[in-house]
């Protein structure tokens, strides 16, 4: 291993002990600090944030015994849901540092890296596709099936390093990782053009937010549906129009009149984002907060000849994509409060609450 300086120890972090609310995440001053192992880099963390998936990952929502909304805690946890709990579909390993995001400088490098990495600025990319062998759709997600960005340190495959050069915060950052290759990912796979009506639902999340400015600058005319104390703060980010949660969406925006439905949220309205849909329309899902089961009427979707996409796995020209629009300063940051890292309970809680616009972030000591 080649290091800049003498590297500490032990690091502040927190971890996930096992299944469970707020009270399963430990901070911690005593963790010890990773070394990195042949083509990995060891980064010093500036900066992560909250995400949807850190929830998911700490209630076990991702198993299928699961089925109520991301923030009912999943209630039960029986030896079937201990099977299939974590993003990859894989038995989850205890003690766990979550954290889809990180901002950071890379401090050292493992054997075969170069030692000019070492003091780059970084983003690290969350789907980790060295770990997979680079096998088409198979990775693994940083902070869940290996280690992430809730500690001062952290190791990543050097490729998914990505330099970054930017006048913006850490936290700032921070904010991109996870929600924006999402909400890019959703995007690209979807194939929004210039003049395209783009419904995005959950806009006032971190996914969604980033999906409105992300298909604004696709050129789309974007409707967004959020509640109705954030739809000037919606309307900020680029949104033509934003419509209530509660409205008749088939009412309010037509019936077969959307090119494109973004969806993060599912649940019990979601065969109405069929019927808005054009012929031949596209819908992209990567979330379900208001809970994973639908009702789908077959006939809805070949007659319509829909297309439906689910997107998690991400080619790396979506993030490199991603680290070009917030360098040409394409997109912004939208970054609602900051806390430090010994209060991950209270951000996660506040989090839950969905009282906010854009991104909770954690700053590291």
């Amino acid at each position: 291993m080649e290091q800049a300086a003498q590297l500490p120890t032990t690091m502040h972090g927190v971890v996930l002990t096992r299944f469970g609310g707020p009270e399963c995440l430990q901070y911690r001053e005593d963790l010890p600090v990773p070394h990195p192992l042949a083509g990995e880099v060891l980064i010093r963390v500036g900066a992560s944030a909250v995400n949807n998936t850190d929830i998911n990952t700490r209630v076990g929502w991702y198993s299928k015994t699961a089925q109520g909304q991301t923030q009912s805690a999943a209630a039960v946890f029986d030896s079937q849901q201990d099977q299939d709990p974590s993003w990859g579909g894989v038995p989850m390993a205890f003690p766990r540092i979550q954290g889809a995001d990180c901002c950071g400088k890379i401090v050292a490098v493992g054997a075969g890296v170069d030692t000019q990495r070492i003091g780059q600025r970084v983003l690290v990319r969350p789907i980790l596709r060295a770990y997979a062998n680079y096998q088409p759709y198979a990775c693994w997600y940083f902070g869940s099936e290996c280690d992430g960005g809730f500690a001062q340190y952290t190791k990543v495959p050097s490729d998914a390093a990505v330099v970054i050069q930017s006048h913006l915060s850490d936290a700032q950052l921070a904010s991109f990782p996870c929600a924006y290759s999402t909400a890019e990912n959703l995007v690209d796979r979807s194939g929004v053009q210039s003049g395209e009506r783009v419904l995005v639902t959950g806009a006032s999340g971190g996914v969604g937010s980033a999906a409105v400015q992300l298909a604004k600058r696709r050129g789309a005319t974007v409707i967004a549906v959020a509640s109705t104390d954030k739809h000037a703060a919606v309307l900020a980010l680029g949104a033509d129009r934003v419509l209530d949660r509660q409205v008749d969406l088939e009412h309010a925006v037509g019936r077969e009149s959307v090119d494109v439905v973004i969806d993060l949220v599912g649940g019990a309205q979601w065969p109405i984002l069929l019927q808005v849909l054009k012929r031949g329309g596209r819908y992209a899902t990567s979330g379900a907060i208001a809970g994973p089961l639908v009702e789908l009427d077959l006939r809805t979707l070949y007659l319509k000849d829909l297309h439906l996409l689910g997107c998690t796995f991400q080619e790396d020209y979506i993030f490199d994509n991603l680290v070009g629009y917030i360098e040409r300063g394409e997109i912004e940051p939208v970054v609602a409060k900051s806390y430090p890292l010994k209060d991950i309970a209270q951000a996660q809680r506040d989090f839950g609450e969905k009282k906010f616009v854009g991104k909770l972030v954690f700053t590291l000591p």
